[in-house]
This record gives structure tokens, sequence and C-alpha cells, in this order.
């Protein structure tokens, strides 16, 4: 899987916003300031944010008050579905869904392959909360797959 800069910023902006809204509950955070803390290209983000708003993660306010929040708790929002706003399905083949392949001429084995490989991705990415990287860990069962003697191993 190859994770974007659109993604990669995503995710960090979601997170910045949510230990912003740890310390400051309530108050929206501006998205000057996320673009500092997280080094991201300011433009960049203001599109990203906007999709992440259109996408229902994040809401919006304006005035001089105004700024970013979460449109819903940390705990409710995950990887997945910050990936899924901004690139769309976890796994495609070809711009196609795994489980659509077979009406596209996808034959076995490699449908069922392209199947394990998106249920392998939603292990890992919907399992993994904005609060859980807000709070600077992984859930246990993310972590383990961290631990594995090869799990670092470049290939």
């Amino acid at each position: 899987m190859r994770i974007s800069h659109k993604v990669d910023y995503g995710v960090r902006a979601v997170v910045a916003i949510a230990r912003h809204e740890r310390e400051h509950p309530g108050l929206p955070v501006k998205r000057e300031a996320v673009a500092s803390d997280e080094a991201i290209p300011p433009g960049f983000l203001h599109d990203i944010l906007r999709a992440l708003r259109t996408g229902g993660v994040l809401r919006s306010s304006r005035g001089p008050d105004g700024g970013w929040n979460l449109a819903r708790p940390a705990g409710e929002i995950t990887v997945a579905d910050v990936i899924r706003v901004l690139e769309g399905p976890l796994a495609s083949v070809r711009g196609i869904r795994p489980h659509e392949l077979p009406e596209h001429g996808g034959e076995e084995p490699f449908v069922s392959l392209w199947v394990a490989v998106r249920t392998a991705l939603r292990d890992v990415l919907e399992h993994v909360t904005v609060a859980d990287l807000a709070a600077g860990r992984l859930p246990p069962r993310v972590a383990a797959l961290v631990e594995a003697p090869d799990a670092w191993a470049i290939r």
C-alpha cells in the first residue's frame, strides 16, 4: 500500500486537531496553527481540511474565533475513515473494488487474494483511531504486529 502525502498530512492534521481539542475542549484550532505545528504546506492543508469536512470527519466555524474541530469524538474516527475520505477505498485493483472484480473479468484465485489484502488493511486501519494516535499509542493488536520479529525487515 502506498501512503500519499495527502493521506499522511490528513491523518496528522486530524490527530493535531484531536490533541488541540483535548487540551482546549470546544475551541477550534486555526488552519495556520495545524500547518505550522505539523509542517504541512498551508495551501495543501486547506484542500485536505475541506475534503475532511465534506466527508464528515471535521467541522469548521467561521469568524475571528473560528477554525477546525472534529465532527465526532476522536475515538470514533479511524485512520480508515480519513483514508476513504481523501483517497477512496482502502484497496482497489485497476480502480475496481476487490469484491466487484468478477463483474469485470476477475477470476480466482486473484479475486480472493485482493479481498484478503483489503481485509488485512481493514484489520489495522479500522482499529486505529484518532484518539489512539493523539494519545501516542496503538491498540494492542496493532502494536503486536509492530513487535513481530520481521516487522521492520526491509524486503
